[in-house]
């Protein structure tokens, strides 16, 4: 059995491949890094760029998982698992106050919308920008990276309701962040999950 991922940065690899070797160590993985596709949609997803993605998807002869946030939509309308759809529904099965942390711009809308289907268009949505923190990711400082995604999620946790990581790329903070009084929700074991199921 064989599912292929879409990433937009070589980084996810190594994650995913952990993650199937301790969930599903049968299954193989094929991975495609295009960090071309996000640069170019944080600047607006162009028609060109949706046909590309879209003829990629529905080129594959595996399913499809898309780990990029900002280019799940679109790979979602060619038949691609998005990387945040399951994580907003378990978000939404454990209910809100809700705080939606991203690191790129090009996220905030994609990730609060997949939020309110799940969740319902009153629910109560926290956006919490944290971009300032990105160029520890750009520059390949993971650890650095989780660590300042933590520390700012402390100081903004809520005390009901749960906290999302609307990127994979946040996923590691997770871990750091287990003593929280509410659940911090994570997006990769959840999407592999959910691709696993398709095959």
């Amino acid at each position: 059995m064989s599912l292929t991922l879409l990433h937009s940065a070589s980084a996810h690899c190594a994650r995913f491949d952990a993650i199937r070797d301790r969930i599903a160590p049968s299954v193989s993985l094929t991975h495609e890094v295009r960090e071309a596709w996000l640069t170019a949609a944080q600047g607006g997803m162009s028609t060109a760029l949706a046909e590309d993605i879209q003829a990629w998807v529905g080129a594959q002869s595996h399913p499809v998982l898309c780990t990029c946030t900002t280019i799940g939509a679109v790979a979602e309308a060619a038949g691609a698992v998005r990387i945040d759809r399951p994580l907003m529904d378990a978000a939404a099965k454990i209910g809100g106050p809700y705080i939606l942390t991203f690191c790129l711009d090009s996220t905030r809308a994609a990730s609060e919308a997949v939020l309110r289907e799940a969740a319902g268009a009153d629910a109560e949505i926290r956006l919490l920008s944290l971009t300032e923190h990105w160029t520890l990711f750009e520059k390949g400082d993971h650890s650095g990276f989780e660590a300042a995604l933590a520390a700012s999620i402390r100081k903004a946790a809520p005390t009901e309701g749960c906290v999302v990581l609307a990127q994979a790329s946040m996923a590691g903070a997770a871990e750091l962040l287990r003593a929280l009084a509410v659940p911090v929700l994570a997006s990769p074991e959840l999407a592999l999950r959910a691709a696993l199921d398709r095959l």
